[in-house]
């Protein structure tokens, strides 16, 4: 019995999940999901407003889901796992800026009229 609450209080030392932890992401996640549709099926708002409420719910959904579900932090532990995301982003961010400056420039060499 003594071992069981030590390994408890040890996995709950280093940042290890619980069930509180999961609710707590969860119920984020939810209300994170519902105000944009809410915006978006009352359409009330202009879309440039819309847009933008929806990016920023989807970005602190993102670093939601990192800390709570998949408890990334800036432990000692999680230092790879960190460093191995933002490497990811990186890819992804020169890929999509490398595919959208290749198709512009590609408009603007195949269509020259149209960039007036």
């Amino acid at each position: 019995m003594a071992q069981q609450h030590a390994a408890s209080a040890h996995a709950e030392s280093h940042g290890h999940s619980s069930f509180k932890s999961y609710v707590i992401g969860f119920v984020l996640a939810v209300i994170l999901t519902v105000i944009p549709f809410k915006i978006v099926m009352d359409g009330t708002m202009d879309r440039g407003t819309t847009l933008l409420i929806i990016l920023g719910m989807a970005a602190v959904q993102v670093v939601v889901h990192l800390k709570y579900f998949l408890h990334m932090d800036g432990s000692k532990q999680q230092r790879w796992n960190v460093m191995s995301f933002l490497f990811t982003l990186l890819i992804l961010f020169i890929v999509l800026a490398g595919s959208l400056w290749i198709m512009h420039n590609m408009n603007a060499n195949m269509m020259p009229w149209m960039m007036k």
